[in-house]
């Protein structure tokens, strides 16, 4: 067997062994399991049937993670990615009024879209041509809806009429307990502690079931049935020229997580050569844009690759093994459906929250010295949370970049496709 997976995954050539890529991929499920709770919870707020979306939660996952792995060879963990499943359920459905079928048609899109551009030389030209503030500012501006969702699932933060927001009722004991779930896996990965955001998650629904506030029924039970959200998708639909933004949301912020997201944990595994290049890496942007496709079909916001991956590097990962035991760790998953409908939705708020910090972390490589290219950065970032939309914050910051550069006298510092982009977005507002 040992003989069979070194000649599939190249083990000795990479300098690693079966234990070590087994242990790598246990330790970077655990880092990344908590999508199994947290995306369910997000796309039932749609309206889809909660079990189902649990399903097909860790069936995306698993397949996408074989894909990783198998055709890639890449020590990379995937799953429906954290803020566009927010973007899907929150602004597509909730704000725009969707239904749940037209945006995974949006996703679809979006995925094939992806494909084509990672077939193809679009992939190079496009990462060239948007601005580096704007790209990293779409990753933070995400983070912080993240965030805003957590806060607001939590209770820690509530409407009101005089200040629209306002603090929430820490007394309130799911409001207390939400909190607490985002100190402790604060605390906990301060500390180095592996899988600090399942012991969170968990710990909190323990205490959660001890105070009587959620009832336990087991915890391994055979997987719900995938029926209500299995090719579901309406794509017809999702030719509404409105969702225009919609699937250019999708592509682009999926886009460069995935593009930044790879090239940080090939850097950490040693993929990279001398000349700059990564070992097959249009192996794995073809693995990951395909896997958003087939995501659509589960019912599945786009999926992507996981930074967490960077943990099962540390711990020695260095092959495509390590990612077939994620996968194999997420279609075991799918037995413990009891203990996701048991966790509470105040116990991911704290994710939530702590996810979303660690994206904010992007905003240190901004580019500061050039007021024309921080100034549309910050407004994409501020207006993500505020507009409740990653659409609409990304459309008025590519607008306001066009427009900063053309009132400065810097016209030949827009790049084709910013003006793109800004045109498109500009006719979004002025016509739909």
């Amino acid at each position: 067997m040992n003989a069979l997976l070194d000649r599939i995954f190249k083990l000795q050539a990479h300098g690693t062994t079966v234990s070590t890529e087994v242990v790598a991929g246990m330790t970077t499920f655990i880092t990344m399991v908590y999508i199994i709770f947290v995306n369910p919870q997000m796309m039932a707020a749609s309206g889809m049937d909660q079990g189902a979306s649990f399903v097909g939660t860790c069936l995306a996952a698993a397949l996408a993670c074989y894909a990783m792995g198998l055709y890639a060879n890449w020590p990379v963990g995937m799953a429906p990615g954290m803020g566009l499943n927010a973007f899907f359920t929150y602004t597509v459905v909730g704000e725009m009024g969707y239904s749940w079928q037209v945006a995974l048609g949006a996703v679809f899109l979006a995925g094939i879209l992806f494909v084509i551009m990672s077939v193809t030389r679009m992939r190079r030209w496009m990462l060239d041509s948007i601005p580096f503030n704007m790209r990293i500012a779409m990753g933070v501006g995400v983070g912080l809806f993240v965030g805003f969702i957590g806060l607001k699932t939590g209770g820690i933060i509530v409407a009101s009429d005089a200040t629209y927001l306002s603090l929430g009722d820490l007394t309130e004991p799911e409001t207390f307990l939400a909190a607490a779930s985002f100190l402790s896996i604060a605390i906990l990965s301060m500390r180095k502690i592996p899988g600090a955001i399942i012991i969170g998650i968990l710990g909190t629904t323990i205490i959660a079931a001890i105070l009587g506030l959620v009832q336990f029924n087991g915890l391994v039970s055979a997987p719900p049935s995938l029926a209500p959200t299995f090719m579901q998708l309406d794509i017809l639909g999702a030719f509404d020229v409105a969702m225009a933004s919609v699937i250019i949301a999708f592509l682009f912020v999926n886009l460069f997580d995935t593009a930044g997201t790879l090239l940080g944990v090939a850097s950490r595994a040693g993929l990279i050569d001398e000349k700059g290049d990564a070992e097959n890496l249009d192996r794995a942007l073809k693995a990951d844009s395909s896997s958003s496709v087939m995501g659509a079909f589960f019912g599945c916001a786009p999926v992507t690759s996981y930074v967490e991956s960077s943990a099962g590097v540390e711990a020695g990962g260095r092959t495509g093994l390590t990612a077939v035991v994620v996968g194999t760790l997420f279609l075991l998953a799918m037995f413990f459906s009891p203990l996701a409908a048991l966790v509470p939705a105040y116990a991911t708020a704290g994710a939530l929250i702590y996810v979303a910090i660690l994206m904010l972390g992007g905003m240190e490589t901004l580019q500061w010295s050039d007021n024309t290219e921080v100034l549309p950065a910050l407004v994409t970032i501020i207006l993500i949370p505020l507009t409740f939309s990653i659409a609409n914050g990304i459309a008025l910051g590519f607008i306001t970049y066009v427009a900063v550069k053309l009132c400065t006298g810097k016209r030949t510092e827009i790049t084709l496709g910013a003006w793109f982009l800004a045109a498109i977005f500009l006719a979004k507002f002025a016509f739909i």
